[in-house]
């Protein structure tokens, strides 16, 4: 039986820096104009350097995409750790993928809607990030913390919105880069659920009553 074996702890750490390096370099240049020989050129390493990373241009770019977004997901889950409370954990949350996106340039955001590999990575993590706003939605209601609506509803909501963040519908609409949608998704979201909030279904029953008891008094 042949076994795989894994790269000596010395190239897994070069291949590491690497990869920090590239997602540094695309995230304020973008990729798809970039050659190998470019991208080694302003790391100041080799070409047969970079393929440590992967074997090719294409892999090299899927490679550093899906690092920028695991290693952003490692990072928010560590903030929402030290929160509590179920409310402070789904801002800090929507308010964390808002602070990683930040640093992305208008050109990575159109190379990585342009190259669908990519853009698939992208989609990838977005659903990814949908399905933790569910759980985190759940665990406020459960505890509380927000309004009892339907979780399942509000993250398919926010995955929908997600997913209009992610392919550019809302930059065309409202002109806002990624980041600061995901701030103004994050106020929405957070504003929606707060306990201080009179359900809509609250106010429709409400005016029912007044308009029952309004016809009856015409009687």
């Amino acid at each position: 039986m042949v076994t795989s074996r894994r790269p000596p702890e010395r190239t897994r750490v070069r291949r590491t820096e690497l990869l920090e390096q590239l997602r540094t370099e695309f995230l304020s240049k973008g990729f798809l104009g970039q050659s190998v020989a470019d991208l080694a050129a302003e790391l100041h390493c080799s070409k047969s350097t970079l393929y440590l990373v992967a074997r090719s241009k294409e892999q090299i770019v899927l490679e550093t995409v899906n690092f920028f977004f695991t290693s952003a997901a490692e990072r928010i889950e560590i903030k929402v750790a030290e929160r509590t409370a179920p409310a402070d954990r789904l801002a800090c949350y929507l308010m964390s993928v808002a602070d990683e996106l930040h640093p992305a340039a208008p050109r990575f955001m159109e190379d990585l809607a342009a190259f669908e590999p990519a853009a698939a990575v992208y989609r990838r993590h977005t659903r990814a990030a949908a399905r933790r706003v569910h759980e985190l939605v759940d665990e406020g209601v459960a505890a509380g913390d927000l309004r009892p609506v339907n979780a399942a509803f509000v993250g398919a909501a926010v995955a929908t919105v997600m997913t209009a963040i992610q392919n550019g519908e809302i930059e065309n609409a409202t002109g806002l880069a990624d980041a600061e949608a995901y701030r103004n998704l994050a106020d929405l979201v957070l504003t929606g659920l707060s306990t201080a909030v009179r359900p809509a279904t609250a106010h429709a029953s409400g005016r029912r009553r007044r308009v029952r008891t309004a016809t009856a008094g015409t009687r």
